[in-house]
């Protein structure tokens, strides 16, 4: 087992609990995380009593509306196949891409609303880990809308990786083999009797489970034969299992042998020793940081292994851990650029934003929900920073911080990248922070101590002598005769647009 923290538990790793096991808070979210005491809120993220079901899904997620939607599909289909046969064939397909441009149509508004969703569950939820945790597994099992191009498939797995995400990992790599968005993304409904497709087997093992060596090309082969025989409804979502195009001989597979089907497989994989190390792995350095002792490792194995392979497990390991309170660990790690926005929504409480401006921000920061870059999910850490990327980073904050004052977002912040800003996106008109909440009037009497809330808020920790005092300076050179919200507005922006917010 990791070695312990000392039993003294102070503000600042309070806050870096919740930055870490969570998407960071206002100032009164960390009180009271702090006056629960290390284990006791440790406990709190571990066990949220917040329902899963808590935020009701889009209108069109529900059972009988995706049965209503494939019958209207099936019957658009239908009739214009009929009718089609009175038309010229360029008639015929300009009819037939008119209607799949509909499709497209419905799709993208329902993709958009389902980023909604989503993102305003980690900005409200009181179960802030399981929706990190929601926000890990659809990096590790990454699945894309731009192949799958069904949002309710996508929203479908999501609820799967909430449901399982504090529980066990073998049962959810079990639920996995058979979700319809995994599915049309690694073709695994196209993969038959005599006509095995590899895809899905390979990257269980490689990317889900076991990691690069630890199988051969041999066992890939051996596997996908066992995850034949399973196809889907793209209009229903319904996944089924047709034994007839299953591969019922005999698999050679990690050195076992037998009849074996998906759930054997699966079953054959989490008896090897690499499993409990794999997972184990990536969770420490989404979590702590990169490249984790081996002894840590070797301990969070133990620890996976005896459990069975619960998550919750390992999780309470690192985050009761001596390391992850260490100074290699605390303010170290580089935001994400979701837990970037949602971490800046949190801290200015912003408790609404509009869905297509914050599919504006995802686009521009380069981190798009629903939209990995590929099966291996998104690069982490130093990859998210460059010239370019800040320079947005700082700019999106501009919108933020700008909204609700009395000064418009700057003419250049409109445009970034050739993404327009969408119309009635974040401007000042738009709801933006309260600055008479966040820097009361009756304090702005002293500079320095607005400077100092804030860096408490933004921060959470004491900055370098030489950053206040160019925050002091700043706020004193803005300063007329009372400390408007529109300099309060720039001063966290300034604030904001420094290296050190872009750590946690």
């Amino acid at each position: 087992m990791l070695p312990k923290a000392q039993t003294s538990w102070t503000r600042e790793e309070a806050a870096h609990l919740l930055n870490r096991a969570g998407f960071g808070g206002a100032p009164n979210s960390i009180n009271d995380l702090h006056a629960m005491g290390r284990e006791k809120a440790v406990d709190f993220l571990l066990q949220p009593t917040e329902a899963p079901d808590a935020f009701a899904e889009p209108d069109w997620c529900q059972p009988a509306k995706v049965a209503e939607e494939a019958r209207r599909r099936f019957q658009l289909i239908r009739e214009n196949r009929i009718a089609a046969r009175d038309m010229t064939p360029e008639e015929a397909d300009r009819k037939r891409r008119e209607i799949q441009q509909s499709f497209q149509r419905d799709e993208r508004r329902r993709g958009m609303e389902a980023q909604g969703w989503w993102l305003d569950r980690m900005l409200k939820s009181q179960a802030p880990l399981r929706e990190k945790m929601t926000f890990f597994w659809h990096d590790h099992f990454a699945t894309s809308a731009q192949k799958v191009r069904e949002p309710i498939l996508l929203l479908r797995q999501n609820q799967l990786f909430r449901a399982h995400a504090l529980g066990n990992f073998k049962k959810l790599t079990h639920k996995i083999t058979q979700d319809g968005a995994m599915m049309l993304y690694l073709d695994l409904q196209n993969s038959k009797k005599g006509k095995p497709n590899e895809n899905f087997a390979r990257e269980v093992m490689e990317l889900f489970t076991l990691g690069q060596g630890n199988y051969t090309e041999e066992d890939i082969r051996q596997a996908a034969r066992a995850f034949t025989g399973y196809s889907i409804n793209r209009l229903s979502g319904e996944v089924t299992f047709n034994k007839k195009q299953w591969d019922e001989t005999e698999k050679n597979f990690l050195g076992a042998k037998g009849n074996f089907d998906a759930d054997g497989i699966v079953d054959i994989i989490f008896q090897q020793e690499q499993t409990s190390r794999y997972v184990p792995t990536k969770l420490w350095e989404f979590f702590a940081y990169e490249e984790p002792p081996t002894t840590a490792v070797d301990d969070l194995a133990k620890t996976f292994r005896d459990s069975k392979f619960e998550v919750s497990s390992v999780l309470r390991e690192i985050f009761l851990s001596k390391e992850f309170y260490s100074e290699k660990c605390m303010h170290a790690q580089i935001k994400s650029p979701i837990h970037f926005f949602v971490q800046m929504l949190k801290q200015l409480e912003i408790p609404e934003i509009p869905s297509a401006y914050a599919l504006y921000v995802q686009a521009q920061l380069g981190q798009i929900l629903y939209a990995p870059p590929n099966v291996a999910g998104w690069d982490w850490g130093k990859a998210w920073i460059n010239t370019n990327t800040l320079l947005t980073r700082y700019q999106i904050s501009g919108h933020l911080c700008k909204a609700g004052s009395t000064q418009a977002p700057e003419k250049n912040m409109s445009k970034v990248k050739g993404f327009a800003m969408p119309k009635g996106g974040m401007n000042a008109s738009s709801a933006g922070p309260n600055y008479d909440v966040l820097v009361p009037r009756d304090a702005r009497d002293n500079v320095e101590k607005i400077v100092d809330s804030l860096i408490d808020r933004l921060f959470q920790r004491p900055l370098s002598g030489n950053v206040r005092e160019s925050f002091i300076a700043y706020g004193n050179e803005k300063k007329g005769v009372i400390f408007t919200n529109q300099e309060v507005a720039e001063l966290i922006h300034l604030m904001m647009s420094t290296p050190h917010y872009q750590l946690t």
